[in-house]
């Protein structure tokens, strides 16, 4: 018997509703099992981020390439990378995972982690074109939200939902890689979510009524773990993009009434375990 296997590359939240602990929790309530490698160290709770510890470069390297050269990954999930200097670090170990594997696309899903929920700025500004030039082009699949997608896009402002279509076609032409650009900024209550397929040139639509809670803590970090774990179980892009989107939906759904912290609380990842 063997497990399906999941690297997450991220930073630690001490709140445990986000980050390393987000993914993790996710990546196990999907059927995977998870390792780590910590990027920062995170003072946090449910009001916010107040510090961030970076992990020197050399031990981030460390830790991932010893999982890599015993456990392996059969995903690997890219979170909080706060500067450029990390940024090239992980990627070497994105070339030595990609010497690793046989597939022309490893899968490796990247979340581009700029700022906390509470406003907090978790990437140095100087680190986002490194990111693009280095990082981008050697992942799978990225996982905007819409601020970061505007980042990414040069400034560009989204204001409605049918722009978001366009938006993740040319962020996936620019970048040279699948999108799933999250709506959960915009005001409205039905979300549609849009995955662009660069692979096979194909648009999705993944809708969802809005919950009206506090608790959406971490949601990008769980997002993203879930859809590295359906990848790692060997899903297609599509249907792994659509298992996410349901696996999240469901853990804000099960999580909204719980009462936990004084500010943004965290969704339910383990919420079919539980009655």
């Amino acid at each position: 018997m063997k497990y399906h296997t999941v690297l997450t590359i991220a930073g630690s939240d001490s709140g445990g509703g986000a980050g390393i602990q987000a993914d993790i929790k996710s990546i196990e309530a999907c059927g995977c099992y998870a390792s780590s490698a910590i990027t920062a160290i995170t003072v946090q709770n449910t009001l916010g981020v107040t510090d961030v510890f970076p992990i020197p470069v050399n031990y981030i390297e460390e830790q991932a390439m010893a999982v890599l050269n015993d456990i392996g990954a059969d995903a690997i999930k890219i979170g909080m990378l706060h500067s450029a200097q990390v940024i090239e670090g992980v990627e070497r170990v994105l070339v030595h995972y990609h010497t690793q594997r046989s597939e022309a696309s490893p899968n490796v899903v990247l979340d581009p982690v700029m700022v906390s929920t509470s406003g907090h700025r978790l990437m140095e500004e100087s680190a986002i074109q490194s990111l693009k030039d280095r990082l981008l082009p050697r992942a799978r699949v990225i996982t905007p939200n819409i601020p970061e997608a505007e980042f990414l896009l040069g400034g560009a402002s989204l204001q409605r939902q049918s722009e978001l279509p366009d938006a993740a076609r040319r962020l996936a032409d620019q970048c040279q890689v699948s999108v799933l650009l999250k709506a959960g900024h915009m005001t409205e209550d039905k979300l549609v979510d849009i995955f662009y397929d660069a692979e096979e040139g194909r648009l999705y639509e993944l809708p969802s009524v809005r919950v009206h809670t506090r608790n959406t803590h971490g949601t990008g970090c769980t997002m993203s773990s879930a859809l590295a774990s359906m990848l790692a179980r060997g899903f297609s892009l599509a249907d792994a993009a659509a298992a996410a989107k349901d696996y999240i939906n469901r853990a804000i759904v099960a999580g909204a009434d719980y009462e936990i912290g004084q500010g943004f609380g965290p969704v339910h990842h383990f919420f079919q375990f539980w009655k």
